[in-house]
């Protein structure tokens, strides 16, 4: 009943838990952008927090009781909290039916995303998992031209991110707040962006290890896995890297495509080069909103009653893989 009628409204209602840096200044621009999304609540284990949010944000209800939170009247939760906090608020999200979109990680483990996946099943909640990066116009772009064959059999996937994350009190050095270190944060996404170009992948190999920073969850991480198509997939991904050349690079039997600038920059202008056998170079560049376009992907998606471009299952099968990949670091290494 609750789902029916969201699926008559103009304007859908949000709530959103936790109140980190990007709740601040990236979820509250892209909701003033988006004529029907609004949001109503915000709920933060600080509560000082969560008014500061809704202070900025114009919304009715700041609490740090998340049952409150449920309750307010919202219509769809966006979780952004701490990885370890996703699993047990999906569940509440999706038993008091609410649709949900979900910072990635989905969760800490695979056994805990098959719950969260299963109990939005059941309750009709839709559940939806912030992969930014597949939103970005040049991807979409690249997707279409491996799809179209353009560039012929895929040979290999290549994605990288590294940056710097020097704020070592940040939750993702905590193993227990995160569940792993740089491949459960941006490994994540790359994995991901391999999957939506290259179709399903299998593990091979994985290396992970502490290059600069020490603690308990690895700042460094490469994986190689196996397209469906018999090409290959290489990620890696870093924390200790401040001016790392990022590149999504595809290459096929009749061509290449890579994309600079468009992972660990989030508002500079990327550039997709296109080298095709026989032709003559092409580049082209854009500047982008990825999260702008995601929540309004999202919202429509809601508000209609229909599966999110990215899905729940997505979020569990990253989740699978990353596992897979973890065990397959030399001991020594992990």
């Amino acid at each position: 009943m609750i789902l029916d009628k969201i699926r008559r409204k103009k304007k859908l209602h949000w709530g959103v838990s936790g109140c980190g840096k990007f709740t601040e200044n990236s979820l509250l621009p892209a909701l003033n952008l988006i004529r029907r999304a609004k949001l109503d609540a915000v709920y933060s284990s600080n509560l000082s927090r969560a008014r500061h949010i809704a202070e900025k944000a114009s919304a009715k209800v700041a609490t740090s009781d998340f049952n409150v939170f449920l309750k307010s009247g919202i219509d769809a939760v966006y979780i952004a909290g701490a990885n370890s906090d996703h699993y047990h608020q999906v569940l509440a999200a999706a038993k008091a039916g609410k649709h949900i979109l979900c910072e990635k990680p989905l969760s800490i483990s695979s056994a805990q995303a098959e719950e969260m996946v299963d109990a939005c099943r059941k309750s009709g909640s839709k559940l939806a998992v912030s992969y930014v990066y597949r939103f970005h116009p040049l991807i979409t772009k690249l997707k279409e031209l491996v799809d179209n064959h353009v560039i012929g059999k895929i040979i290999s996937i290549r994605a990288e991110c590294n940056f710097l994350l020097a704020d070592r009190d940040n939750f993702r050095y905590n193993k227990k707040l995160a569940g792993g270190g740089s491949i459960r944060d941006v490994g994540t996404h790359m994995i991901d962006l391999c999957r939506f170009i290259g179709g399903e992948l299998e593990p091979i190999n994985a290396v992970c290890d502490n290059m600069v920073f020490k603690g308990d969850v690895e700042d460094f991480f490469a994986g190689t896995l196996k397209t469906q198509n018999g090409g290959y997939a290489f990620f890696q991904v870093s924390y200790s890297a401040p001016k790392a050349s990022n590149r999504i690079e595809v290459i096929g039997s009749k061509g290449t495509i890579y994309i600079d600038n468009l992972v660990a920059s989030r508002y500079a202008s990327a550039k997709m080069t296109i080298l095709i056998d026989g032709e003559v170079k092409k580049a082209f560049r854009k500047r982008a909103n990825k999260f702008l376009r995601l929540f309004k992907s999202v919202n429509e998606s809601f508000l209609k009653g229909q599966e999110p471009l990215v899905t729940g299952v997505d979020g569990l099968v990253n989740m699978k893989l990353m596992e897979e990949l973890e065990r397959l670091c030399p001991p020594q290494m992990k």
